[in-house]
């Protein structure tokens, strides 16, 4: 037998008195065959949700020979041993609502659901519906293993029922809504995509799964059209370059026709150019004689005055060299005069500022000292008051004298010691200000020696390193070093510079060969030694190894008549401006060959330094550094002093404080105001005038500055004249310069002119015997040319040959009709021209006539085709604007339903001290079908967030994950009832209670969707709700007969049992 009630009370606690006669309750029968079931009871006071189940009704059905279950309309718990038939209900539910045998795991025909040894089974399942509720009957054949459908009692079939229940959301085949016993371990095993297609028809909009289906079609179909259209593009760009192909094909052969008419046209053409070659050539040589004859007459007529011009200015330049010498001597003297009154100027300045010290001193001085007069007659004021109230006592006074006199020497040790603090602070305010002029000074020299270095270290890395070492270990070289040429270095720092020796016997001040007075007249002013500083002996080797001392510097001038120069001269290595050249006589001809480089633009040294001065500074910055250490460890050691001073002086008034303590107040103050009286007597004593100190020294200073200024005017005045001379001497100078350039150029146009001469009268000889040759030569072209044209010898030469090059097809044309004086007019451009065009026409080989009329059909297919793509681009163009209207409308409100999912779904975790999260996940956002809910649980604190799998988290953990799902999606479901089936037996007793109270305080709510929770067992205190309903399944040989079961009875005796017990 089997029985059902509602609202059991909780295992072990006393039943309430007035629950069990107004609480419904359903009745099970017994399996055996044949029994009648009584009429159900009314359902349980509630309001039924829109689709709720209100009946359920089996006959033959499993382990039931006739049940009917009335479940309330909240929470139904179904609690019975293994065995029983809970899951028969389970199974009844499903197959009722048309869903299929194969869901539930058991079997996968309808026959095998009903009893064992009965032919046919019915089930009848009653669903609430506020219009009138919808009976729907399934009547099982198992000889035909087929099913009759029946709704209100009248014949219909599947479809129809299917289509009944989807219109009240009911979705059997939801695990999401419908989780039976054997489908438990599949809920873990439902994939992302899967569990989202479940949640979407479980509590999503109805729109929503449609909208979802809709983006996946849209979305296949958007792929077939990308593939469509990228085929068309494929083939339309394979056709394009076939067509390519033929179009070459096509201009080839117009090609070749162009290349043969050009080949006519040369072949015509080249003997005229021929002949107006040699005509040309005669013209240029006749104009050329007519030339160089006037040219002799020329020549000749201007080598006269140049004779002349060049003697007077030789005159004129001895006198001015003369005042130049005089102008030198003169800003000699007045520089020497303006140096020794910048040296007064500076004694005047240090003259001042020792002054201004000594004022400075004194002041300090006198301030102290009234400072001590000021603290002194503090102390008589203080003592004086405290004279009226002293006492007398026994005679300390010698103690208190002989302490009066150490405090005295104390005192005056400590007025020294504070002294000679003021000094040594004075010497180290000058010290400082020493060095600090000497490190600006420094600081000027090395901001222009890392200016070099920069240089150094850009263009020359390894040069610039061995400098840095050098610096750091000169100590280890024997002589001096100069830098950057260095010696040993490479070995040690592996480092790719050069070191060189310098000559043991110095070569820097050995004379050129030659004076420079010999070599101006070409220009020369100096040689390259004389323009740059070096050490002696870098300078020794440039003079030993490069022989700078020989190498004169030129000027424009040099560089304008260098042929004459190098051939005069014989130098091997001149400079000018711009240009380096190199003379050097053949072995085999005894020629002179010169050679001309440019020079480079200044790299490294445009910046100069005195390492010198440098070097004397860094020593002059080391002894003032060394002094003012000095100064100011005495300083330290005054400061000292003076502490300790001070705290002897401290301890003496103490002791001379007690003393006097111990005396009569009287006599001990008596005495400290005489003692005082004479301190004060003493310091009033020693006094100091400022303002008459102030005053002798503004005197002082102001007399200095008058003598300042009076040199200041003289130097100005010595600025003027040296100014004046200089500028004087500038125009000595370039009137000389002026004078020695026209003197140069006169020679050197006079010996121009000379040489001229002569090689213009040979040159004139010269072309009037090749004019007479070119003539004949040019009456013999013009008589082969005209035989070429077919021209008789009256016949003009014609102005234009042409050839008509035909138009491509399709636009294409070749280049524009040729002319005859189009074509090239020099015969090595027309023969080149001519084998090209020869060579390019036999290139053109296999050409055929009807490559254009195929040209033109696959021109016309290329349109279509392009046409064809343009129409299936727009269709797809559609797709994806539906796909991102239908996304809208269906990826928000999922993502808001997944958000509120998740909510419930961490709250449920977080009360039991555990994580999860519920998210949308995907892994392409355009792939659709690839969507899906990811669940991520974590069940202890050390671990981190795990996906939901069959394998990662045990049986009673996934139990947990999926019940706690199946709850937060609870009272956002769109279903009228929710089945759940022994999902509770993998818990523990911690986790199982808990998902308990979840799941009653979940389902019990207002307005929540039916729920049936099926479990073979309870644990015991388990909170229960008013709202609930219970039912309980039993089974067993010892069953009452249908015909005896009377629940009214038993409710009954029930209530009588209860009102006589004792009260406890």
């Amino acid at each position: 037998m089997a029985s059902s009630g509602s609202k059991a009370p909780t295992a072990g606690a006393p039943a309430s008195k007035r629950a069990l006669p107004r609480e419904p309750a359903s009745e099970v029968p017994s399996k055996r065959r044949g029994a009648a079931p009584q009429a159900p009871l009314p359902p349980a006071a509630g309001r039924f949700v829109e689709g709720s189940i209100v009946r359920i009704s089996m006959e033959n059905f499993l382990t039931y020979d006739v049940c009917e279950v009335s479940p309330g309309p909240h929470l139904n718990m179904i609690i019975g041993a293994n065995g029983t038939g809970k899951s028969s209900i389970v199974c009844a539910i499903c197959l009722g609502l048309a869903g299929k045998p194969a869901f539930m795991g058991r079997a996968d025909k309808v026959g095998f659901f009903v009893k064992r040894g009965c032919l046919k089974g019915m089930v009848e399942i009653e669903l609430f519906r506020a219009s009138g509720n919808l009976v729907i009957t399934r009547e099982i054949d198992v000889t035909k293993n087929q099913s009759c459908w029946f709704i209100n009692k009248k014949p219909t079939t599947q479809k129809v029922v299917e289509e009944q229940v989807a219109a009240l959301n009911i979705q059997v085949g939801n695990l999401c809504q419908f989780l039976p016993q054997d489908k438990v371990g599949e809920f873990a095993k439902l994939s992302k995509i899967e569990l989202l297609e479940a949640t979407e028809k479980s509590i999503g909009p109805p729109e929503m799964h449609m909208y979802h289906c809709e983006l996946k079609n849209f979305r296949e179909k958007e792929k077939q059209l990308e593939t469509t259209c990228k085929e068309k593009t494929e083939y339309l760009e394979k056709m394009i370059q076939r067509n390519e192909r033929y179009k070459q094909d096509v201009e080839r052969f117009y090609e070749r026709k162009r290349h043969l008419d050009l080949i006519e046209m040369l072949e015509a053409k080249r003997p005229w150019v021929e002949y107006e070659n040699v005509r040309q050539e005669y013209e240029e040589v006749k104009q050329a004689r007519d030339r160089v004859k006037d040219e002799v007459k020329r020549l000749k007529e201007g080598q006269m005055p140049m004779a002349r011009r060049m003697e007077e200015i030789e005159a004129q330049r001895h006198g001015l060299e003369a005042q130049i010498k005089d102008k030198a001597a003169d800003i000699k003297e007045t520089s020497q005069k303006c140096k020794q009154k910048q040296d007064l100027i500076e004694r005047r300045d240090k003259q001042i500022e020792e002054l201004q010290q000594a004022l400075i001193v004194k002041q300090n001085e006198e301030h102290d000292r009234q400072r001590r007069i000021s603290n002194t007659r503090k102390m008589i004021e203080d003592l004086q008051n405290e004279l009226k109230s002293a006492e007398n006592c026994e005679n300390l006074q010698p103690q208190i004298e002989a302490v009066t006199n150490d405090l005295r020497q104390v005192q005056d040790e400590k007025a020294l010691c504070e002294g000679e603090i003021i000094d040594r602070r004075r010497e180290k305010q000058t010290l400082e200000k020493e060095r600090k002029n000497v490190s600006d000074h420094i600081v000027r020299f090395d901001n222009l020696m890392n200016q070099k270095e920069d240089k150094l270290r850009q263009r020359y890395r390894d040069t610039y390193d061995a400098v840095l070492w050098l610096r750091s270990n000169r100590d280890k070289f024997k002589q001096r070093v100069c830098e950057p040429i260095m010696l040993t270095v490479r070995d040690n720092k592996k480092l790719r510079v050069n070191a060189v020796i310098a000559p043991k016997s110095s070569h820097a001040a050995r004379a050129p060969s030659r004076p420079l007075n010999e070599l101006r007249q070409y220009g020369f002013f100096s040689y390259l030694r004389e323009l740059f500083d070096a050490p002696d002996p870098v300078m020794s080797y440039l003079c030993c190894q490069y022989h700078i001392h020989e190498v004169p510097v030129g000027t424009e001038r040099t560089r304008e008549r260098i042929e004459r120069v190098i051939e005069e001269t014989r130098l091997k290595q001149i400079y000018t401006a711009e240009e380096k050249y190199v003379v050097k006589t053949s072995v085999y001809s005894n020629k002179l060959i010169s050679s001309n480089t440019s020079l480079k633009v200044a790299q490294f040294l445009t910046v100069t330094v005195d390492l010198e001065q440098r070097r004397h500074l860094e020593e002059q910055l080391k002894e003032i550094t060394i002094k003012l250490q000095s100064v100011e460890s005495e300083l330290t050691g005054l400061c000292e002093k003076s502490k300790l001073l001070e705290r002897r002086d401290n301890d003496l008034r103490q002791k001379k404080k007690e003393l006097l303590e111990r005396k009569t107040k009287k006599r001990q103050l008596e005495q400290k105001i005489s003692s005082k009286l004479g301190s004060l007597k003493l310091m009033e004593q020693d006094t100091c005038n400022l303002e008459e100190e102030e005053r002798k020294a503004a005197t002082k200073i102001k007399e200095i500055n008058i003598q300042k200024a009076k040199l200041v005017t003289e130097l100005t005045n010595l600025v003027k004249i040296c100014t004046s001379l200089h500028i004087q001497k500038v125009n000595l100078i370039l009137q000389n310069t002026t004078m020695i350039s026209e003197k140069n150029k006169l020679e050197s146009d006079y010996m121009a002119v000379s040489s001229q001469l002569r090689v213009t009268e040979q040159r004139y000889g010269e072309l009037d015997e090749n004019r007479q040759r070119l003539l004949q030569k040019c009456k013999e072209l013009m008589k082969r040319a005209r035989q070429v044209c077919n021209l008789g010898a009256e016949q003009t030469v014609p102005h234009e040959y042409q050839t008509q090059v035909p138009t491509i097809p399709n636009g294409h044309s070749s280049s524009p009709p040729m002319a005859f004086q189009d074509l090239p007019n020099t015969l090595d451009e027309i023969d080149a021209l001519l084998t090209e065009e020869r060579s390019r026409a036999s290139c053109f080989t296999g050409l055929n006539p009807t490559v254009v009329e195929e040209y033109m059909k696959r021109e016309e297919e290329i349109e279509q085709l392009t046409e064809e793509l343009q129409g299936k681009r727009i269709e797809l163009d559609k797709y994806r604007e539906s796909i991102s209207q239908v996304k809208e409308r269906w990826l928000n409100p999922l993502k808001e339903l997944v958000e509120k999912i998740n909510e419930k779904f961490s709250n449920f975790f977080s009360s039991m001290q555990c994580a999860g999260e519920v998210d949308l996940h995907t892994e392409n956002e355009e792939d659709y079908d690839k969507y899906g809910i990811r669940i991520r649980v974590k069940f202890r604190s050390s671990t981190q967030l795990h996906e939901l799998t069959p394998h990662h988290q045990s049986g009673g953990e996934r139990s947990v994950s999926t019940m706690l799902y199946l709850m937060a999606l609870q009272e956002l479901n769109r279903c009228p009832f929710r089945v759940v089936d022994e999902i509770n037996q993998g818990m523990d007793p911690i986790n199982e209670r808990r998902v308990f109270e979840m799941v009653v305080n979940t389902a019990c709510k207002e307005n929540t969707s039916q729920y049936f929770f099926i479990t073979p067992k309870l644990l015991q205190n388990l909170p229960y709700s008013e709202k609930m309903t219970v039912l309980f399944v039993y089974n067993g040989p010892h069953m009452l007969e249908p015909s005896r079961w009377n629940l009214k009875a038993f409710q009954r005796r029930r209530r009588r049992i209860t009102f006589t017990q004792p009260a406890q």
